[in-house]
């Protein structure tokens, strides 16, 4: 039997708030070995008299109902694999509802009963123990790639560096010139003794999980296998194609190039017009081409602008007295680089002018005539020109045939939009959604060498926390350092395949007859597999439907009173419990007839609990998940997009259940909308008034 210790904290108000002695004849009910109040639970003195329970063997969990598990972490964190469960009594009851109320100590009470519901139902912890490679892979020499290696073998981390051409450079060797020395960067990672470099080298297959990714390389002498336990993708971009800029001239004439084809150039002599060879003495400079465009790329790709002015400096040192014409949307040269747009501005023979490209036409004497509308001028201009040079956008290459991962979800990084692989656009900027899987430089977003290298710095510090997490069994983000994983009773299991497909992170793979084959370190503990089962097979040690079912059983429903319904809300702990949390600081009050139960994302509410819930007479249930579709917000990925399935579906079995659908609601929060929590609770209390007491209520 479990020792359990309930440990009440009274200090920050909550004592002035509550009656102590009530809330304490909660934890005697639940045959607790210990229960106690202090007045400051998290002082040393409170602290040493948990552990004294612990180290006794007085007890073997607790309970500490004092303030949100988001504050003082480090206080309550006892021997290793100690179960400590939180209960929330500050922010989200004395900090937001009124003093010696009876609804506010119903609240308290509720809240005491579901934390030691779900202490009970915990399980320690038995991390995951296997060999892991420290080894880091990366993919890709160029810029990025090369300095990504050259970090993470200072570090004192092996590394794999694999470049499919025949030498490590990317498009920056091509460059006549850069802000960092590419030949002295390749030269430290072919002489590093922690690289091990791979030039004409392809990736042909990567099986496995971080810690343990098996790698099939294509190699010049034949295939070879290797093991890694992170991978730095930076393999870097390629320009938009021209082809597709028949409108900016491309094809009418060859004296109408690109802005790498231009780079390209000028990297091997003097710059000269294709069409006749000679010297090049006015030159058109398109920026956006291509770029910023709904019918091309929608995005701006960065770099563009600081490349032409470079480029117009490359000119400048073979003709001062060229004719230079720059049209642009908007000229972007942010931070220190201002100062190169300033140099240019200042030179008598450069001319710049926001305008849209008309028309771009071969001219009788061979040279190429640029019309542009809407220019500063107000009017319409042509100017006639040796050379056109367009700025191609940058199209991002890793969206196909470069990793072949074996994932039941696909043999590459998944993307969001415009080709970009994504997790968490906001709050995990390097990762992607295969776990251990890390995206660098313009791979990831468009960019220039100095944050390219910034950008691999940051990939390679993700790429080494991944393998000494895992060589612990610890998930990587967001729920860094969880060591529970999911276990699948497949005694039970149907093969109907909703957890392999609805997993965000190709956790889970399957056999012929759909059987999931779980890959632990590929999991981020975030749930989702849980959800989606019907049949319930799914459970994690210390979170479980049985758990958060205990939980919505513990809260004791009023029967038959109109002006006390009871309301669940599952939140998810990214956003909007944190919001809550704000809410609660910033004392403000709302109905103390709702009861929240925070979940690990919405995307793991399984719907089994609103059934249980409503079962019970609890009048309506609220889910309030992150903010879901093109600028998601979700930790997880689409975790409230799933949810928003699952209740439409459950709704048309309430209305079967002559229940209303609109005693559910699935609202969208970000975190910083704290504001909104109080009226959104108050409305749908309110709403359930007017719908009158669950029928179920009772039963």
């Amino acid at each position: 039997m479990s020792k359990l210790g309930v440990y009440i904290c009274s200090g920050c108000g909550i004592g002035e708030a509550l009656d102590m002695a009530q809330v304490s004849k909660v934890g005697g009910e639940s045959k607790a070995a210990v229960c106690r109040t202090h007045a400051a639970l998290c002082s040393a003195e409170g602290v040493a008299g948990i552990r004294a329970d612990l180290d006794s063997g007085a007890v073997d969990r607790v309970v500490v109902a004092a303030c949100s598990p988001r504050f003082k972490t480090e206080a309550f964190c006892f021997n290793h694999g100690t179960i400590v469960e939180r209960v929330n009594l500050r922010e989200h009851v004395a900090w937001c509802h009124k003093p010696g109320d009876e609804d506010t100590q119903m609240l308290a009470e509720d809240y005491l009963r579901m934390g030691i519901a779900r202490a009970l139902k915990t399980e320690a912890v038995q991390p995951l123990s296997n060999e892991i490679s420290d080894t880091i892979l990366v993919v890709g020499g160029g810029i990025a790639g090369t300095t990504a290696a050259v970090e993470a073998a200072n570090a004192g981390y092996p590394v794999l560096l694999v470049e499919k051409e025949e030498e490590l450079g990317g498009r920056a060797a091509a460059s006549r010139k850069l802000t960092v020395s590419m030949e002295e960067l390749a030269e430290t990672a072919l002489y590093h003794p922690r690289i091990r470099t791979y030039c004409s080298t392809e990736i042909r297959k990567i099986e496995g999980q971080p810690g343990m990714f098996d790698v099939t390389l294509g190699t010049v002498s034949g295939e070879q296998q290797v093991r890694a336990g992170a991978i730095v993708v930076a393999t870097g971009w390629k320009p938009y194609d021209a082809a597709k800029l028949a409108h900016l001239g491309y094809g009418a004439s060859p004296d109408v190039i690109t802005n790498e084809q231009f780079e390209r150039m000028a990297a091997k002599g003097p710059i000269l017009r294709p069409s006749n060879g000679q010297p090049v003495k006015s030159v058109v400079f398109v920026q956006c081409a291509g770029s910023r465009d709904p019918e091309h790329l929608p995005y701006c790709s960065t770099v563009c602008c600081l490349q032409t002015l470079r480029q117009i400096g490359y000119l400048r040192e073979q003709d001062q007295e060229a004719q230079v014409y720059v049209i642009y949307k908007d000229m972007r040269t942010p931070a220190q680089d201002e100062r190169i747009y300033r140099q240019a501005q200042d030179h008598p023979m450069n001319f710049f002018t926001k305008g849209e490209v008309a028309a771009v036409k071969r001219w009788e004497d061979g040279r190429v005539a640029v019309t542009a509308d809407h220019t500063l001028l107000g009017e319409s201009i042509t100017v006639l020109a040796d050379l056109v040079v367009l700025a191609a956008g940058m199209v991002p290459n890793g969206t196909e045939n470069i990793l072949h991962l074996t994932y039941r979800q696909g043999p590459e990084l998944p993307v969001l939009r415009d080709g970009f692989p994504d997790s968490h656009f906001v709050c995990f900027p390097y990762e992607t959604r295969r776990t251990g899987i890390y995206a660098a430089g313009t791979v990831r977003s468009p960019m220039g060498e100095d944050q390219g290298r910034r950008d691999a710095m940051g990939a390679a510090m993700k790429a080494i926390q991944c393998v000494e997490l895992a060589s612990k069994g610890r998930a990587v983000h967001p729920r860094g350092g969880d060591m529970s994983f999911p276990s699948f009773f497949l005694q039970r299991c149907t093969q109907c395949k909703r957890c392999t497909e609805e997993c965000p992170f190709g956790a889970l793979d399957e056999d012929v007859k759909g059987t999931p084959k779980p890959n632990p370190y590929r999991c981020r503990r975030c749930g989702v597999c849980m959800g989606a089962c019907p049949e319930r097979i799914v459970s994690f040690a210390n979170y479980s439907v049985d758990m958060i079912a205990s939980m919505i059983k513990a809260i004791e429903v009023p029967e038959e009173d109109e002006e006390k319904p009871r309301v669940l809300a599952l939140v998810c702990e990214n956003d909007a419990y944190p919001a809550l949390d704000l809410a609660g600081l910033k004392r403000q009050p709302y109905d103390a007839n709702v009861r929240v139960i925070p979940l690990r994302c919405l995307g793991s509410l399984n719907i089994v609990w609103i059934a249980d819930a409503l079962s019970r007479g609890i009048d309506g249930v609220m889910l309030i998940g992150c903010k879901y579709g093109e600028d998601y917000q979700c930790h997880f990925t689409k975790g409230s997009e799933l949810a928003a399935k699952r209740l439409e579906n459950l709704k048309e079995t309430l209305q079967r259940l002559q229940l209303e659908p609109e005693r559910l609601q699935l609202t969208e929060l970000a975190i910083d909308e704290w504001d909104k929590l109080p009226a959104l609770f108050d409305g749908f209390v309110e709403r359930m008034r007017e719908l009158g007491p669950n029928p179920y209520k009772g039963f």
